[in-house]
Formats: C-alpha cells, sequence, structure tokens
C-alpha cells in the first residue's frame, strides 16, 4: 500500500497591525511627543490615559494623519501610504470635528460626509452609498436621527453620529477623543453602554482607541491600555497588567487608589 504524501503546511504569514507606530517623535518648540512605538492590532481594543498636556491629543493626531512626526512613522497597512489616504483609514471623532459640521446638516448627511473623510456633504449621492449610511444609522443606533438637523442634536447624538461617519469610509481604527466630555452622568452611562455594545460585537466590531483622562470611562469591552506621561509611555499592554495603582501614580504624579468592580474601574485620589 503506498504511502500517503503529507501535506505541507503552509506557513501563516504574520498579521499586520491594524496601525503601526516607530519611534514616533513630534517637536514644536519643544518635544510633545518621544519615540513611541506602538502596534495596535484587530480585535484589540484599547484606552489611552494621561493627563491633561501629556501629549494624548498630538498622538491621536498624528496616528490620523493630521499631524506631520518630527522623525518616525505612521504605518496604517502600507508604508508608502499617502496621509490623504491615511485619514481614510482612520476613523476619529473630536470635537475639532464637531464644531465645524454646519448646524443644517441632517444626521444622514453628517454619515455620508465620512465616504471621503470631509466636513459637510456635498455633490450627487450614489444609491450604494445612501445605502450604506443607512445600515450604518442602524449600527450606531441613530436610525431615528436621519432627517434632523445637526443644529438641534444633543451632545449624545452627535457622539453617535460622528461614529457612524468615521465607520462610512471602513475605518481600520476608530478614535473616540474624550467622547463623554459635555455629557451629564446619566448620558455619559447611556454613552459608554452603546460603546460597549458596539465594540462587543462578534462580526463587525471596530478597532477602537478610545482617549480618556477618567478611568470610570473605561468599558468592560477594553482589552488593552497605554499611559502616557509627558508625551512617554508609562506602560502599554493588556489591561489587566497596565492598570496598577503604582502605574496610574506615576501617570499622573500623585498619590491616587485604583479600584475594579463590577466590570468598571474607579479612581480615589488621597489628599
Amino acid at each position: 500500500m503506498a504511502a500517503k504524501k503529507a501535506k505541507k503546511k503552509r506557513a501563516s504569514k504574520p498579521i499586520k497591525p491594524v496601525v503601526e507606530i516607530k519611534n514616533l517623535t513630534v517637536r514644536y518648540d519643544r518635544v510633545v511627543l518621544r519615540k513611541i512605538s506602538w502596534k495596535i492590532e484587530k480585535g484589540q481594543q484599547w484606552v489611552l490615559l494621561g493627563s491633561n498636556g501629556s501629549g494624548k491629543t498630538t498622538l491621536l493626531m498624528a496616528i490620523a494623519g493630521y499631524v506631520t512626526p518630527t522623525t518616525g512613522d505612521v504605518i496604517a497597512g502600507k508604508e508608502d501610504i499617502a496621509w490623504s489616504e491615511l485619514r481614510k483609514r482612520i476613523g476619529v471623532v473630536s470635537a475639532s470635528v464637531a464644531q465645524r459640521i454646519e448646524p443644517g446638516e441632517t444626521a444622514f448627511e453628517v454619515v455620508l460626509s465620512g465616504k471621503e473623510a470631509m466636513i459637510n456633504h456635498w455633490g450627487k449621492i450614489p444609491r450604494d452609498e445612501r445605502k450604506a449610511a443607512k445600515k450604518i444609522l442602524r449600527k450606531v443606533e441613530a436610525e431615528h436621527l436621519r432627517k434632523r438637523p445637526w443644529g438641534v442634536l444633543s451632545q449624545g447624538e452627535r457622539q453617535r453620529v460622528l461614529i457612524g461617519r468615521a465607520l462610512m469610509c471602513k475605518a481600520k481604527l476608530l478614535i473616540l477623543d474624550e467622547p463623554c466630555a459635555g455629557l451629564d452622568p446619566v448620558a455619559r452611562e447611556d454613552f459608554l453602554n452603546f460603546i460597549n455594545r458596539l465594540a462587543s460585537r462578534k462580526r463587525g466590531a471596530p478597532t477602537l482607541l478610545f482617549v480618556t483622562h477618567h478611568v470610570e470611562e473605561i468599558i468592560p469591552a477594553i482589552t488593552h491600555a497605554a499611559l502616557l506621561k509627558e508625551g512617554e509611555f508609562v506602560a502599554a499592554g493588556p489591561a489587566e497588567e497596565v492598570l496598577k495603582t503604582a502605574k496610574l501614580r506615576d501617570t499622573f504624579g500623585a498619590e491616587v487608589r485604583l479600584r475594579y468592580s463590577n466590570e468598571r474601574y474607579r479612581l480615589r485620589v488621597d489628599r
């Protein structure tokens, strides 16, 4: 009996990170970010924590292609990708985007504008894009806001629509820059529960980078954490390893105590 030929195992290709940062330094009149190296992989949900002035906003703007590195690289799929294409791969939800939207734009039009990563909608709308925008409004639980003007939306409703806008271009990474700012306690919890549902989907969940300085906003879906202090990482990795009292004391430069219960964190400041 002839021996069966053993099947050769194909070597699995290494999975490319959604975003990879290599030795990123940003300098203005001073160094804002210093030699940051970081990989964000598909399926990971990150929180970026740091005090005011730590460099969080500069870092996420560099990731999204709106800040040019002094040295180093930001790679999202291809090393030679143009800045305009990088911006389509990275969806940003921030106050700076919200402030530039015309009050008369409907929620539907705001979502549509994300297709080309532009602010405010213009031009003829292809049928497939209209269909995609309707689907995304359902995904972000904002279908009922479709015809409502931007100027009358609540802060929480605007955040959902902006997330829909970011998802319209099929962003590889969704950045939420302090998304709970301006929300009252009830609206904040409602929004955080929504983000947790979105990030916990078994299919179609975006890779998330949640930027905040409040540990209370860290949702159960978060898998990884990065701590930023004076433009450098204190730590970055799995959340259960990074979110420790000692590391947060170093990050915030204060005597703090971290508590975890019911899948949420609390931070107490000792005076």
